[in-house]
């Protein structure tokens, strides 16, 4: 009699059993391939919501849906132009046929991490420096379109890859700063002559006005005194032009031509 309730009890530990390895519960961005003794049953993949399986028979692989985001690890490449780099990225992918990243591909999340790392080394040991740094957004798609390809038999989509980060060695650090130094004296040294150009370019407009206007000298003149005026100032120079001093000057001339001319009567 008192192994009888003992019984019972082992028989609803193992019904409890079978109805929770028989029933499962997927969420909305979940899929299940079910395999049935080693083949997998159905035209497709299971979920999302409650799946039955036959215990013991059924096998059920759970794939999410969801995008993955996965760091490429740094790597060391060698450019075109032999300058040694290292570089690490990150790639987007998910997974758009949950039966093939199970059967083609022992582990999609590993196959598509070294697939990455392999696809970095060679594009970007194909490119020289300048093209790594200028022309990142080519080498992004290039990268993308070319891992993608190959993913494509697992059911892997990868919607984007962006190179990270480029470590430089010290002395190529060193050199390109110096170049964009030089590059930066050179644009000063352009922008200095150029405003010298157009300085030269309007003195020489203004000169020609002011000798085609006597006038606008004369206002020019007082303009300056005015502007001389305005500041505190111990000691004033006033600069004169010489055309206020051609009268004198005729005078004193015509002066000492009359005194020439009385000099040479006295000794006739």
């Amino acid at each position: 009699m008192q192994q009888f309730p003992i019984v019972i009890v082992v028989i609803v530990i193992i019904v409890l059993y079978i109805l929770a390895s028989a029933i499962r519960v997927l969420r909305e961005y979940e899929r299940g391939v079910i395999f049935r003794l080693g083949r997998v049953i159905g035209q497709g993949p299971k979920g999302p919501g409650i799946i039955l399986l036959i215990p013991i028979i059924d096998k059920m692989v759970k794939v999410s849906l969801r995008t993955v985001v996965m760091d490429v690890p740094p790597q060391d490449v060698i450019t075109q132009d032999n300058v040694s780099i290292k570089v690490n990225a990150v790639i987007y992918f998910r997974v758009i046929d949950p039966q093939a990243a199970i059967i083609e591909i022992e582990n999609y999340l590993v196959g598509t991490s070294q697939l990455a790392q392999t696809t970095l080394r060679s594009v970007l040991g194909q490119s020289e420096l300048d093209d790594l740094l200028s022309q990142r957004e080519k080498i992004n798609i290039r990268l993308q379109e070319i891992i993608d390809k190959q993913t494509e038999p697992w059911g892997v989509k990868v919607t984007h890859v962006e190179v990270k980060q480029i470590d430089l060695p010290q002395e190529m650090q060193r050199a390109m700063a110096k170049q964009a130094e030089a590059e930066r004296e050179r644009r000063s040294k352009v922008i200095a002559a150029e405003g010298e150009f157009q300085a030269s370019q309007r003195l020489s407009d203004a000169a020609q006005i002011l000798s085609e206007q006597p006038s606008a000298l004369t206002l020019r003149y007082l303009q300056t005194l005015r502007e001389i005026a305005t500041e505190n100032n111990s000691t004033t120079i006033f600069p004169i032009p010489i055309d206020f001093l051609k009268p004198f000057l005729k005078l004193d001339d015509s002066s000492h031509g009359n005194k020439k001319s009385i000099e040479k009567g006295g000794q006739s």
